[in-house]
């Protein structure tokens, strides 16, 4: 595996492959950095030279370590289950608790992508017409999620929507009491020896839980040997296998669970995608972890995909 992965990043089909670390049965058998043009969400850093302590933005898999948490904070008793309802949980709104079409609507609808709501991330991720961004810059974040137009009754298909991580991520915060970022340093990162993260903030002071994460790679690889592991007790086993398990059908061989993807095609694995090529894949079959970062914002992912591919044997 390892001469593979150095074939590819010689051969320079990974150009924008920041970071790279491959753990398996909890050592680390391949750590690889690299040097390029980064940002922090929308804000240039120039370039970087990256090592092991370069935090980075996860973007997306911040969703995956939301679910997490959520995970944690059930097994704790602060937050409702996946079946309670959604609406009753924001009951600033009355206008929208009272709607109908919403009344069905559950946190496992969130957890799952399967909302039923009017929203589309097609457009740049720097750009207004993007729905994450257009909720980054609305008044009140919740609102502007919970009162998208009903498009279809929730559960019957996945479609792509951080907004629903931004509802989770609120849940945690309420049930709590505490910001989303101060509760996973206490409750997920200081178990975990994890000292070192930024989660960056909305313009409302909100930790952004759809994408604002901002961990080191080989820290993002403890996330992942922590599932690998079943929780090691700091996430619940129970809730290690609800989140990984397939809920919903993205395409043939690869469906989501809570807040995670799964391959179920050869080879099985679960983990978390985000914009830029960010990934984090566990693989239990062959107790393998794999963390990328890059700089391939929204971009086709092909460092990324490469490197996947070189890891798994592809």
């Amino acid at each position: 595996m390892t001469e593979r992965i150095d074939t590819v990043l010689r051969s320079g089909k990974a150009p924008n492959l920041h970071g790279l670390v491959v753990t398996r049965g909890g050592e680390i058998v391949l750590e690889r950095y690299g040097a390029g043009v980064d940002h922090r969400l929308g804000d240039s850093l120039g370039h970087v030279a990256f090592d092991r302590d370069t935090l980075h933005d996860l973007r997306s898999v911040s969703k995956s370590v939301v679910a997490l948490l959520y995970g944690i904070a059930l097994d704790a008793g602060l937050v409702p289950g996946p079946e309670a309802g959604l609406m009753e949980q924001f009951p600033e709104y009355p206008d929208l608790v009272a709607d109908p079409e919403r009344a069905h609507l559950t946190i496992a609808h969130a957890l799952t992508m399967t909302l039923g709501l009017d929203w589309n991330e097609d457009a740049p991720y720097t750009s207004p017409a993007n729905s994450e961004i257009a909720m980054e810059l609305a008044p009140d974040r919740y609102r502007y999620v919970l009162e998208r137009p009903v498009v279809e009754k929730a559960g019957r298909r996945w479609l792509y929507c951080g907004g629903a991580s931004a509802l989770i991520g609120g849940i945690i915060a309420r049930g709590t009491g505490r910001p989303l970022e101060e509760y996973a340093a206490t409750a997920l990162f200081g178990p975990l020896g994890i000292d070192r993260f930024e989660w960056s903030k909305g313009d409302d002071g909100l930790a952004m839980a759809a994408a604002g994460l901002r961990l080191r790679p080989i820290d993002l690889a403890a996330v992942g040997r922590l599932v690998l592991d079943g929780g090691r007790g700091i996430v619940p086993a129970a809730w290690i296998r609800e989140l990984t398990r397939p809920r919903v059908k993205i395409a043939e061989g690869f469906s989501y669970g809570y807040q995670w993807y799964v391959n179920t095609a050869a080879p099985y694995w679960v983990g978390g995608i985000g914009n830029g090529g960010q990934r984090l894949t566990v693989v239990p079959d062959e107790e393998l972890v794999v963390v990328m970062t890059a700089g391939e914002y929204d971009q086709e992912h092909v460092s990324a995909v490469a490197v996947h591919e070189a890891v798994l044997g592809g």
